[in-house]
């Protein structure tokens, strides 16, 4: 059994990892109360469909130019630093929604504008947290690291918004977003008690010029490409969530509107509890490619039957689909990269995975308003399988990637070993 149970070595292993680690639990918490209360305060002000959806749309621009730009800083200036700067902000912005909610009359506004900074801080901060493991963990613990960190964060995903609704229902959103704020306190103590973390390269700039080479080294390496245009294509054409709603009341289970929610997450966290094989698994590329086939066929098969059961077995299998995808693409990206160009690439991997599920439930919504949700669903699908299967044949370095002989992963193994024994 411990050949598959998460591994919790590292922990012990690595004091910097460890305080990350809390930092991010903490922390999550936390923001999961305030995702799920700040469209729960904009129903209650405004009983609008639209002004709460509207949120969304306000977070993606800032997200967009923020990520970049929090990549070209990851690589130029001290990541612990970028780190802790934005968890303070967060936290002074947490701290306005708290004194909105005590408003006799909060302000709307200020809710979206705490949703476009919280976006942009996330795009700023996302890159430097992105780009901190391969520096504070060795090579070979980077999977299992990984790992890890996506436990943390799916713990917190589920249990946030699941206190969420008690916190709110019995004392309010202010409660839920003072919360938030000493989740921030605790988080900023924790990363308080991380070493520095300069740039490998003090000749990088903040600058267009850099964000530019970062992208010229992205499109350099079809391996890399490969990652995103597959994930890319799963989200885009294959992700239901947007659905949920309508499919509840399509089999008369509209009181299960939760589980379809939570059965996708529930398969990804048993993918991670059994994630022990990550640290000796090496042929990353093929995993990711059947991994992602494996997500849009369980899509279709949930998308299939009026059994909510089996909807929901499906949609658990697609989850956990999903996360072996997640947890390869982590590992590639975290041990071939090399770390002068790592937070900009940072800042395209958070692109590559918000994108594409912002722009799957528009599409899904669309196409089930002129067709029909099952029409929706299996056409992604299609969609989804094919362009998949194009991307792995156009792209050969990526679908044989191994990390055992990847020259970029190898590269790195010598210049981490090498800088150890030095």
């Amino acid at each position: 059994m411990a050949k598959f149970t998460v591994d919790l070595s590292p922990l012990k292993k690595y004091p910097d990892l460890r305080a990350l680690f809390f930092s991010g639990l903490v922390t999550r918490f936390g923001s999961a109360l305030t995702l799920v209360a700040m469209p729960f305060q904009i129903k209650e002000l405004t009983h609008s469909y639209i002004d709460v959806g509207l949120m969304g749309a306000i977070e993606i621009i800032p997200l967009i130019i923020f990520a970049l730009y929090g990549g070209v800083l990851a690589d130029s200036v001290d990541r612990k630093k970028m780190i802790w700067i934005c968890e303070a902000a967060a936290l002074f912005i947490s701290l306005a929604l708290f004194g909105n909610s005590v408003m006799s009359h909060p302000s709307l506004l200020i809710l979206y504008i705490a949703a476009a900074f919280f976006s942009a801080v996330d795009g700023l901060q996302s890159p430097s947290l992105g780009a901190v493991l391969p520096r504070i963990v060795s090579h070979d613990d980077l999977p299992a690291a990984n790992s890890l960190m996506q436990l943390r964060w799916q713990v917190s995903a589920v249990i946030g918004p699941s206190l969420a609704g008690l916190i709110i229902a019995t004392a309010g959103v202010k409660t839920a977003y003072i919360i938030d704020v000493v989740s921030y306190l605790a988080s900023l103590i924790f990363i308080l008690r991380i070493k520095a973390i300069p740039p490998s390269d003090k000749t990088n700039e903040a600058n267009i010029s850099s964000m530019i080479a970062g992208l010229k080294y992205a499109a350099s390496r079809k391996d890399l490409m490969g990652t995103y245009l597959v994930d890319l294509s799963a989200m885009f054409f294959a992700m239901p969530n947007a659905l949920f709603p309508f499919w509840a009341d399509l089999v008369h289970s509209r009181w299960a509107l939760g589980l379809f929610y939570s059965a996708g997450m529930l398969g990804s966290i048993t993918v991670t509890a059994t994630s022990g094989w990550v640290k000796t698994f090496t042929r990353h590329g093929w995993a990711i490619t059947l991994a992602a086939v494996g997500w849009g066929i369980s899509i279709a098969l949930a998308g299939s039957t009026n059994s909510l059961s089996t909807i929901l077995f499906f949609l658990a299998i697609a989850g956990a689909s999903d996360q072996v995808s997640a947890l390869c693409r982590a590992t590639i990206w975290n041990q071939s990269i090399a770390d002068e160009y790592r937070g900009r690439l940072a800042g395209l991997e958070l692109l590559s995975y918000s994108v594409g599920p912002l722009g799957g439930q528009l599409r899904a919504g669309s196409m089930a308003a002129v067709t029909t949700l099952r029409t929706s669903v299996v056409s992604g699908v299609l969609l989804c399988v094919g362009f998949i299967g194009f991307f792995a044949a156009k792209l050969p370095e990526f679908r044989k990637y191994d990390s055992k002989t990847n020259y970029y992963a190898v590269l790195q193994r010598e210049k981490k070993q090498n800088s150890t024994n030095n």
